[in-house]
């Protein structure tokens, strides 16, 4: 199959991740880039042998298929709508949008011009999160009744140079870090009935604590606390706690109670970790890993080694525009978890439980075959 070429709008720092992987791919090649701050495109473009172009002028090139949009929050469904427009595929950087309403003109506006719309994450793709589909789909557990699911620190301000907008409608660690948590629990579980929520901020304001803004106050304008109640349309419901209040914890990323035992899951921030399960009336144990190619430790930074495929699910999308098929980071899974999303927010401002009014199904499972057909070669261990 001839591959898509590829532009990207947003050459911040999410942008060296996507263009570092890029050569394991398969189905889509990155041609250019273009940043508000032309000298950015520039860095980049110099970095990885791109051409650095205006957004207008990407958006009018002849030669590119699909652009990834990995601008800030607030401004995705803006530039999706122009991608869209200019009638190019679209793959964003999670949140999709920030109100269902913008998502559903955008996939109307998808489907009007013929176009694809993808959206991060793809985490869910690793080969421990995989497994523990798997797992579920053999009844390892029997039938998932309930669960719970905790990501919770400190917050931003501690590492990041420029927070700002982590504590700003658009934000905060319901639309920042939940994505990965809500589609974790489509991909094991299915979709989302209806939703309840308690939210609250511990600070008004927050303090910059590297970087040369050190000693900086940033507002905060969104929750930073939130303890949500999530019921499934099969019946199972999840508690799921999101907070950047907490110094310290000791709750499990995500465990699923289920008839016949219970299932311990890892961060869906990262492809792979340590998968463990307590069957019925037997001591919890570590599931051995399966041979999956997103299994693969092959990245080393900062003395920390892991599995990072990011880019694996614009991969997908490319080989299924070809291939005429659905595929997994699609635009109506990522716009019910953009609604399981606000609606947490919105039954945190009333008080009152929310019915989700988005539909979607379960992602097929991405077994190692599946996956391997996503790569250029097989991945080589750094560990």
């Amino acid at each position: 199959m001839s591959e898509l070429n590829v532009g990207v709008i947003g050459c911040g720092n999410i942008s060296t991740t996507y263009f570092e992987l890029a050569s394991l791919f398969k189905g889509y090649q990155f041609k250019a880039c273009a940043d508000l701050n032309h000298a950015n495109a520039e860095a980049s473009a110099a970095t990885y042998g791109l051409t650095a172009m205006s957004v207008d002028d990407l958006l009018a090139s002849q030669d590119i298929d699909v652009i990834v949009n990995l601008t800030i929050p607030d401004s995705h469904n803006e530039i999706s709508t122009r991608i869209l427009e200019a009638g190019k595929h679209v793959y964003s950087e999670k949140p999709l949008a920030l109100n269902t309403d913008e998502a559903r003109a955008l996939a109307a506006l998808a489907q009007q011009k013929g176009l694809s719309v993808g959206c991060a994450p793809d985490t869910f793709f690793g080969g421990t999160h995989q497994l523990a589909r798997k797992l579920v789909d053999d009844g390892a557990i029997g039938t998932i009744t309930s669960g719970t699911c905790h990501v919770m620190s400190h917050g931003m301000e501690d590492w990041h140079p420029n927070p700002d907008f982590f504590f700003q409608p658009g934000a905060g660690p319901v639309l920042d870090l939940g994505p990965y948590y809500i589609a974790a629990l489509v991909n094991l579980i299915g979709p989302v009935k209806r939703v309840g929520a308690l939210t609250s901020m511990a600070e008004k304001e927050r303090m910059i604590l590297n970087g040369d803004r050190h000693g900086e106050m940033v507002p905060v304008d969104t929750p930073t606390t939130i303890h949500a109640l999530l019921e499934f349309h099969t019946g199972a419901t999840v508690t799921l706690s999101a907070s950047w209040d907490v110094w310290s914890h000791e709750h499990n990323n995500i465990e699923l109670y289920g008839t016949e035992g219970t299932l311990y899951v890892p961060d869906p921030n990262f492809f792979a970790g340590d998968l463990r399960i307590a069957r019925k009336n037997s001591d919890t144990e570590s599931v051995a890993p399966i041979d999956h190619p997103f299994d693969v430790i092959n990245e080393a930074k900062d003395d920390e080694k892991r599995a990072n495929y990011r880019g694996a699910g614009l991969a997908d999308m490319a080989m299924a525009i070809h291939d005429k098929r659905d595929f997994r980071c699609s635009i109506d899974r990522a716009a019910h978890a953009l609604d399981v999303m606000m609606s947490i927010l919105e039954s945190g401002e009333t008080g009152q439980f929310v019915t989700i009014n988005t539909a979607c199904t379960r992602p097929d499972a991405l077994g190692a075959d599946a996956a391997m057909s996503l790569l250029r070669d097989k991945p080589v261990s750094v560990v």
